[in-house]
């Protein structure tokens, strides 16, 4: 079975890393003031890690069977 959860969530974290990171290795690269945004970069990395981890939880997230609601089989 294809899942399109994971698949979504891969494309996304790339599309966002990239659009993060290169920008931020051209400025590095080509100006004199971009050394200073390594001082960034443990920072950015961080922020990529977290989101990857949000987009596994979501990727990984158990959608609740179809007709069954939570407050119909609550116990009374």
């Amino acid at each position: 079975m294809f899942r399109l959860r994971p698949v979504l969530a891969v494309g996304l974290w790339l599309l966002v890393a990239l659009g993060v990171v290169v920008p931020l290795v051209w400025l590095i690269n080509n100006r004199d003031w971009g050394v200073g945004l390594m001082l960034l970069v443990p920072f950015i990395v961080y922020g990529l890690m977290r989101l990857g981890r949000l987009l596994e939880a979501w990727a990984n997230a158990r959608q609740p069977p179809s007709g069954i609601s939570g407050s119909d089989n609550a116990p009374r």
